[in-house]
């Protein structure tokens, strides 16, 4: 049965959240503050967090920051939040965060999203051959430990990331458009209404950067999606 940390201050909406995870089997433990939920991550294993920002004590923001610091980068958050500005989606989304909701929500579409999250966190590719890495320029993937090196350097990615990362690298030569990416990654439906994709790919670009400037490795083809340079 999965865990899951709801990270809200507003006691309904947690109280919601709640039930809509119990009564799909899932178990949840409720933290009210930033600070407390901060206190549960580190006395007990989640499988994913869904995360207020304006949280006291500690905000969302400070701690998706810590999250992705300090624990497991497999930690799979969804930002449930009521800023809808598309700057504030972009941040969060580039800050670490893998999925991003406003309030008020539809149940089924919160269950949707959790049940995404927590599969594509368990998932292991289906249809690729197993492999110990794959290589590319000075990219390095091993699919058994999720590791992902640049010149020797380990990259510290989100779920999406990575999933998107040996995507592309497994297939390089191969253009997936953003819907493909989407549906192969999210497992959800693409209805094209937001740059989620996008932030990802820019974000693994300034990630791969980071350890070699120099080397380009994700190419835009323009209209379609993108390849590996």
């Amino acid at each position: 049965m999965a865990n899951i940390l709801i990270a809200e201050d507003d006691a309904d909406i947690s109280n919601l959240i709640r039930s809509i995870c119990e009564n799909s089997s899932l178990q949840t433990v409720q933290a009210f503050s930033g600070t407390e939920a901060l206190l549960r991550l580190e006395l007990d294993t989640f499988d994913m967090i869904i995360l207020d920002l304006m949280l006291p004590g500690m905000t969302g923001e400070e701690l998706l920051q810590h999250i992705r610091q300090e624990k497991s980068m497999n930690l799979p958050v969804l930002v449930l939040s009521a800023r809808s500005a598309l700057a504030d989606k972009v941040q969060l989304l580039n800050g670490g965060a893998d999925d991003y909701m406003t309030k008020p929500f539809e149940p089924e579409e919160l269950l949707a999203r959790i049940t995404a999250c927590l599969r594509r966190a368990q998932r292991v590719p289906e249809t690729k051959p197993a492999a110990e890495s794959f290589s590319y320029k000075k990219l390095c993937i091993y699919p058994a430990s999720r590791r992902v090196s640049v010149d020797g350097q380990d990259l510290i990615l989100t779920p999406h990331e990575y999933e998107i990362l040996l995507l592309l690298v497994q297939e390089p030569e191969k253009v997936f458009s953003r819907e493909t990416l989407y549906e192969q990654v999210w497992q959800n439906g693409y209805y094209g209404e937001d740059n989620t994709v996008n932030v990802h790919v820019s974000n693994l670009r300034k990630k791969i950067a980071a350890h070699d400037a120099g080397g380009e490795y994700i190419k835009t083809v323009w209209g379609i999606g993108f390849k590996m340079a």
